[in-house]
């Protein structure tokens, strides 16, 4: 018997990637797993390879970006399994493109599935595990684009959002008995080979999506009793806390606070301490200005 002997679990984007290494993992700790995935039939696949393996498993398809979808999705664990103590928020899209050319198709089209979508069935989720007086335990995904990274406005802000999420839930549920972490995966999968850094697709070495299922299933497990409101780094062979954001230098004028003391006093303060930005964090680059190009 596994540690999640006895649980009821739902992941969704669990058909592939990421997601299908999550669903393996919880099944063979002893978790029943319902598959989510908008492409039903790699959902059964990952359902009938968890049988094959002796575990519990069945298929689902709901738009979890939907009401209705979070709504059916949590309902069918209910229904096959009798409750449900775990939630894993793994399903994404892209819709890269620069801020300037951005529509808002393809912002509402990433937006809705990462953050409305982990905010319903996370909801849906907790409401359950609140009526069913069991405790449970929802782990988000983040990303480190939600550092900053070129052409993903839609992205790193739904990741930025569901960080933030994170940590709000953990506050308002834990008394509860319900637990909210979140993991940043690391993985090659079908997202990753259009990953850019720089505006530029780069190549990426392999890494094992699969290996982001064992540190999930240790978190939604009994054994983890005492961590929420956590956001990891999972993957790689490593598990890397990441830190919450916090006030750093700061700039007192208590007797004059004023913009003309602001100006005379903010760069003795702030000079070279400026955060670097973006998912790579080189050094920051602007302390001469930012300035627009120069005219022809």
């Amino acid at each position: 018997m596994g540690i999640l002997a006895g649980k009821a679990a739902i992941v969704t984007g669990g058909g592939r990637g990421i997601g299908r290494g999550h669903c393996l993992h919880l099944a063979e700790q002893g978790a029943s797993v319902i598959v989510n995935d908008i492409d039903l039939e790699e959902a059964r696949k990952v359902a009938a390879e968890i049988g094959e393996l002796g575990g519990k498993a069945s298929a689902n398809d709901a738009n979890i970006a939907t009401r209705e979808g979070a709504q059916a999705l949590v309902q069918q664990c209910v229904d096959e399994f009798g409750a449900i103590h775990v939630a894993v928020n793994n399903a994404g899209n892209f819709k890269d493109r620069s801020f300037l050319k951005m529509s808002d198709e393809e912002f509402d089209a990433v937006v809705q599935v990462h953050m409305y979508g982990t905010f319903r069935v996370a909801q849906e989720a907790a409401n359950r595990m609140k009526n069913q007086g069991t405790g449970g335990s929802i782990v988000n995904t983040v990303s480190a684009a939600h550092f900053g990274n070129f052409g993903q406005t839609n992205y790193a802000g739904s990741k930025g959002a569901i960080a933030s999420m994170t940590y709000t839930w953990a506050v308002e549920l834990s008394r509860y008995g319900i637990r909210v972490n979140a993991i940043s995966p690391s993985g090659t999968t079908r997202m990753s080979a259009t990953a850019k850094v720089g505006g530029k697709t780069v190549e990426l070495p392999f890494l094992d999506p699969n290996q982001n299922g064992a540190f999930v299933a240790f978190l939604c497990s009994d054994e983890a009793d005492w961590v929420t409101g956590q956001i990891f780094g999972s993957g790689n062979n490593r598990i890397q806390i990441l830190s919450q954001p916090k006030y750093d230098t700061a700039l007192h004028l208590p007797t004059d606070f004023s913009v003309d003391s602001i100006v005379e006093n903010f760069k003795k303060v702030f000079d070279q301490r400026l955060e670097n930005i973006g998912l790579m964090r080189a050094p920051y680059a602007f302390y001469d200005g930012v300035k627009p190009p120069e005219k022809e």
